[in-house]
């Protein structure tokens, strides 16, 4: 794995100053990677879904590649890959949203790798309102949350990323989800009907 972390790492160096058939050698990289954390957000979800995880892939590699943002290493590029995951999946969640059933309760796990539904494009709203607003409150839980529920990353990777401790990111993501949990516990999400 750390010499695969290498080669990802020199490939987008190269990248990043111009040279294109390193984007041809990372791309299989990163794809294979890519695809086995959206296959992960989509286990368990109805065969008839209309989101599948090829095209979230392509979609987060193609957002990836016009963006042309400088990745320190395979760490930082994954932590990126959370964040366009995340829009992905709220972008998809607006254009398909729906009024619920059940009172217009929202319900939302916060367990790592299942913080959301794809079943349900409210939950992933609802997800992305409360990082939005644990943002307001303490950016560094919100990322965190986000590389962890959204990058499929590891907490030795959240840590190796933000410059803190394996310990840390745990403390921290233990005490965000404590967090989300009152905020929905106190303020309910009730979708309009």
């Amino acid at each position: 794995m750390a010499a695969m972390s290498e080669n990802v790492t020199l490939l987008l160096r190269k990248w990043q100053t111009g040279n294109s058939e390193a984007m041809e050698e990372l791309m299989p990289l990163v794809y294979d990677q890519l695809r086995v954390l959206a296959k992960r957000y989509m286990r368990g979800e109805r065969q008839e879904h209309t989101l599948r995880p090829t095209a979230v892939v392509h979609e987060a590699y193609l957002r990836l590649a016009e963006a042309n943002s400088p990745f320190s290493d395979r760490v930082h590029f994954f932590a990126v890959a959370a964040t366009v995951m995340r829009h992905i999946l709220i972008d998809w969640a607006k254009s398909h949203g729906r009024a619920k059933r059940g009172g217009g309760v929202v319900n939302v796990e916060l367990e790592e790798n299942s913080a959301v539904s794809w079943e349900d494009p409210e939950s992933i709203l609802e997800v992305d309102r409360l990082l939005e607003r644990l943002a307001a409150f303490d950016e560094r839980k919100a990322k965190i949350t986000e590389m962890i529920f959204f990058g499929g990353m590891t907490y030795e990777e959240t840590a190796a990323f933000l410059g803190i401790s394996d310990v840390t990111v745990h403390r921290e993501l233990k005490m965000a989800k404590a967090w989300m949990l009152n905020e929905l516990t106190a303020h309910p999400v009730s979708v309009a009907k």
